[in-house]
C-alpha cells in the first residue's frame, strides 16, 4: 500500500482580493441601490441585487478557502477541504434564485412602466463595469485551477457585461422614450446571470456527488496503469475531489513478482502527480489476483 503526500497542494491564497472585491463590491451595492432607487430603474435596482448576492458569495468563498487550509483532524481526517464545493454549490443555488426574483419583478414591470432617470443610471452604470472589472481582474489568475476563484472570477466579468448593458438600454430609453426597455434588460440581466451560473452548478453539484472532476482523464489514467510493466490488470480505480483544488485516487494492481515495488510505486506516484494532476494517490500492489477480498468488479 503507497500513500503520496510529498506535495503541497493548499490552493493559492487569495485572501487580498477577497477583501479588497468585498469592499468595493459593498460600496457600489449602496451606491447602485439608492441611485436606482431614486432613479426609478429596475434595471439598476436588479443589478444592485446581483452585485449584493457577489458579495455573500465572496464572503462565502472566502470563507471556504480559509476552512480549506485548516489542519487534518481525526475527526476531518482530510481536514475542511470539502468546505470549498459545498461554498460553490450554495453559491450557485443562490445565483439561480436571484435570477427568478429579478425575472419576476421584470415582468411585473411591464404592466407597470416607470420612467428613469437615464442620465444616472448610465453614471452609476458605468461605475459598476469598473468595479466588476477590477474585481475580476484580482481573481484573474486563479480562474483555471478552483472551482470557487473561477466563479467569483466569471460573476464579475458577467456583472461588468452587465452594467454595460445597463448603459446601453438608458442611453437607449433616453433617446427614443421606450420605458419597456428597462425591464427588457432586467430579463436580459436575468439571463445572462442564468447562463453564466449555470456551468458553475452543474460542476459544483457534479463534485458533492464525489464525480470525477473536470479535466482529469479517468480512462487515461487507467490505460496508464494497465501499460505498466508487470501490471497484469487495474481493477478498483475511484477517483474524487478532496476539495475544488485537491484530487484523490485509491487503484488494486495485480502484478506479476512478488516486489519490493518501491521504484514502482515512486514511479506512478510522480506520473499521477505531474501527468494527471492527482493529489492524494492510494495504490494497493497485489501479487496473488485470489487475494482481493472485494473481487475485481469496477465499482
Amino acid at each position: 500500500m503507497a500513500h503520496d503526500h510529498a506535495h503541497d497542494h493548499a490552493p493559492a491564497d487569495f485572501g487580498r482580493a477577497f477583501a479588497i472585491g468585498i469592499a468595493l463590491n459593498v460600496g457600489f451595492v449602496i451606491v447602485e441601490a439608492g441611485y436606482g432607487l431614486a432613479s426609478g430603474s429596475l434595471a439598476l435596482v436588479a443589478d444592485a441585487g446581483h452585485n449584493a448576492s457577489d458579495v455573500l458569495g465572496l464572503l462565502l468563498a472566502w470563507g471556504a478557502a480559509w476552512a480549506t487550509k485548516r489542519r487534518p483532524t481525526t475527526a476531518f481526517t482530510f481536514g475542511w477541504r470539502r468546505s470549498s464545493i459545498m461554498a460553490a454549490l450554495i453559491n450557485a443555488v443562490a445565483l439561480m434564485m436571484a435570477v427568478a426574483v429579478i425575472a419576476v419583478e421584470a415582468v411585473q414591470r411591464f404592466n407597470d412602466p416607470r420612467p428613469i432617470a437615464t442620465t444616472t443610471v448610465m453614471a452609476v452604470a458605468a461605475a459598476g463595469i469598473a468595479v466588476n472589472g477590477i474585481t475580476a481582474w484580482l481573481f484573474a489568475r486563479g480562474r483555471k485551477g478552483d472551482l470557487n476563484i473561477r466563479a467569483a472570477f466569471q460573476h464579475m466579468v458577467a456583472d461588468a457585461a452587465v452594467s454595460a448593458g445597463v448603459v446601453v438600454a438608458a442611453f437607449a430609453i433616453s433617446r427614443t422614450g421606450w420605458l419597456w426597455l428597462d425591464p427588457v434588460v432586467s430579463i436580459a440581466i436575468a439571463a445572462l446571470i442564468a447562463v453564466g451560473s449555470w456551468g458553475l452548478l452543474r460542476e459544483s453539484a457534479r463534485l458533492s456527488l464525489d464525480a470525477v472532476p473536470e479535466g482529469v482523464d479517468c480512462k487515461g489514467i487507467e490505460a496508464y496503469l494497465q501499460g505498466l510493466p508487470g501490471v497484469t490488470a487495474v481493477h478498483h480505480l475511484h477517483v474524487w475531489p478532496i476539495s475544488t483544488t485537491e484530487v484523490a485516487l485509491t487503484v488494486h494492481l495485480d502484478v506479476t513478482d512478488a516486489g519490493p515495488h518501491d521504484a514502482l510505486l515512486h514511479r506512478i506516484g510522480d506520473d499521477l502527480e505531474h501527468r494527471f494532476k492527482i493529489a492524494h494517490p492510494t495504490i494497493q500492489i497485489e501479487t496473488d489476483a485470489a487475494a482481493c477480498a472485494f473481487g475485481h468488479a469496477h465499482a
